[in-house]
C-alpha cells in the first residue's frame, strides 16, 4: 500500500471535481479517506441505469436518508451522467451537502453542457506513482518499464496488463463515450502518437502516416488531453533576445503506456528508449510535484532555432533542468543550459542524470542523479 501525497479535504468540509487516469488510484485514495461517505459508483452498471434514466434520484434518495452536512458524498466516474450535477448543484446550494465527484475525463461533462458548478467545486488531479510515494523502494528501471500505475507497477507481468489497460481505454473511454467515429483511425493515431512522447508535435506528420486530415490528428490529441493520457508541455513565452521557436510537447500519462503503443519492449540502460522513458519521468516528478504541492509555477520547455534545447523550465526562469539518460555528464549534455544561462544569467541549473553522486561544475550546474532528485524534489529543497 502506498501512501499517496494528494492532500483532499476533510468530509464534509468541501465539494470538489477529482480527476485522473483510470487505476491511477483514485477510488482507493476516496475509500481510505471517506470510509464513512456515501458512496454512488456508476461503474455498476444497476447504478448507471437508475441515474441516467432519472438522475432526479439523487436528489429524492438523499432526502429520504436524511442529508447530513458532515458526511462526504462520493460519486465515481460522474462523467458517465453529466445530467446529475444540476441535481448536486442544487443539494449544495439548498441543503448544504459536499460532493466529490470523481472521474477519468470532463470532455464528455463539458460536451453535455453541464456548468460543472460555475466555479463551486474546487479542481483536484490524481497521478500516478511518484518517487515520493514508493519511497525507499522506489526503482527507477522497475519504474521506467513498468509506468506509474500502482497495479502495474506492482505486477510481475505489467505487459498483459498494459495491453488490457489500452484496450480498456480504447473500448471503455473512447468508444463507449462515442469519442470517435472512426475507431481503427484513432487507434493508429495512438501509435503514432506514442512515437512523438517528449517531442514537439507536428500535425501533418502524423496525420500522414495514419492516413486522416490534420484537423482530425489535432482534435484527437485533444481526445488524449481530456482523458488524461497525455499532457502537453508548452513552450517558453517570455520575451527574450534570441526568437525562440517549438510547438508544444506532449508527454504521455504513463510511461508504460506509451512503451507499449511505441514498442519499445524492455528497456535498457544505455539506449536511446531509456532515455526517452526517463525524460517522460522527469517530466511527471515534476509535474505532479507543482500539482500536489499547489505550487503557483508553470512547467514548460526552451529551445532555439538552432535547435540547442532545455527540457524543462519551472517558473519564470527559476529553475532550468536537463533530462539526461547517462552516467557520465559531459560538456555535450550541458550545451543547453550554458546557452540558456548566457540570456538568463540568474537561473538555478540542474542536470538529472543516472551518476553514482551528485556534484557541481565550476559554473555551477547541480548533476543530481535520479534518486537524488526525486528525494529533494519531494522533500520541497527546489521549491
Amino acid at each position: 500500500m502506498f501512501k499517496r501525497l494528494l492532500a483532499l479535504p476533510e468530509s464534509g468540509k468541501e465539494t470538489f471535481f477529482l480527476w485522473g487516469p483510470r487505476q491511477a488510484g483514485k477510488s482507493t485514495l476516496l475509500k481510505q479517506l471517506y470510509p464513512d461517505g456515501v458512496w454512488i459508483d456508476l461503474l455498476k452498471a444497476d447504478e448507471f441505469r437508475r441515474y441516467v434514466a432519472r438522475p432526479e434520484l439523487l436528489r429524492e434518495e438523499l432526502e429520504a436518508s436524511g442529508p447530513n452536512p458532515s458526511k462526504q458524498i462520493v460519486i465515481d466516474e460522474v462523467q458517465k451522467v453529466p445530467a446529475l450535477l444540476d441535481e448536486v448543484h442544487w443539494l449544495i446550494e439548498n441543503r448544504g451537502l459536499h460532493f466529490t465527484l470523481c472521474g477519468s475525463s470532463a470532455r464528455k461533462v463539458r460536451r453535455g453542457a453541464a456548468n460543472l458548478l460555475g466555479g463551486r467545486a474546487v479542481r483536484y488531479e490524481m497521478r500516478g506513482l511518484t518517487a515520493g510515494e514508493i519511497g525507499d523502494a522506489f526503482d527507477l528501471d522497475r519504474v521506467l518499464n513498468h509506468g506509474y500505475l500502482p497495479r502495474i507497477y506492482e505486477s510481475a507481468r505489467p505487459r498483459q496488463l498494459l495491453d488490457a489497460y489500452i484496450a480498456d481505454y480504447l473500448r471503455d473511454e473512447v468508444a463507449a463515450e462515442g469519442l470517435v467515429r472512426n475507431l481503427p483511425a484513432f487507434s493508429d493515431f495512438l501509435d503514432a502518437a506514442a512515437l512523438s512522447d517528449g517531442d514537439p508535435v507536428n500535425y501533418s506528420n502524423i496525420a500522414r502516416e495514419c492516413g486522416v486530415s490534420g484537423p482530425t490528428v489535432k482534435a484527437y490529441f485533444g481526445i488524449l488531453t481530456d482523458t488524461l493520457l497525455a499532457r502537453w508541455l508548452p513552450r517558453w513565452q517570455r520575451r527574450a533576445k534570441r526568437r525562440l521557436a517549438g510547438a508544444p510537447k506532449i508527454y504521455f500519462e504513463d510511461v508504460g503506456v506509451v512503451n507499449r503503443l511505441a514498442r519499445r519492449g524492455e528497456l535498457e540502460r544505455g539506449s536511446d528508449r531509456y532515455g526517452k522513458a526517463f525524460e517522460n519521468w522527469v517530466f511527471h516528478e515534476l509535474s505532479s510535484c507543482i500539482s500536489y504541492c499547489d505550487l503557483d509555477e508553470q512547467l514548460s520547455y526552451w529551445r532555439l532555432p538552432s535547435g540547442i534545447e532545455v527540457d524543462f523550465v519551472v517558473g519564470d526562469m527559476r529553475l532550468a533542468i536537463g533530462a539526461k539518460a547517462t552516467s557520465t555528464v559531459t560538456r555535450k549534455h550541458l550545451k543547453g543550459l550554458r546557452t540558456l544561462a548566457e540570456e538568463h544569467p540568474g537561473v538555478h541549473k540542474m542536470v538529472v542524470c543516472l551518476e553514482p553522486r551528485p556534484r557541481r561544475t565550476d559554473d555551477d550546474i547541480d548533476i543530481l542523479p535520479a534518486t537524488d532528485f526525486a528525494h529533494r524534489l519531494w522533500q520541497g529543497e527546489l521549491a
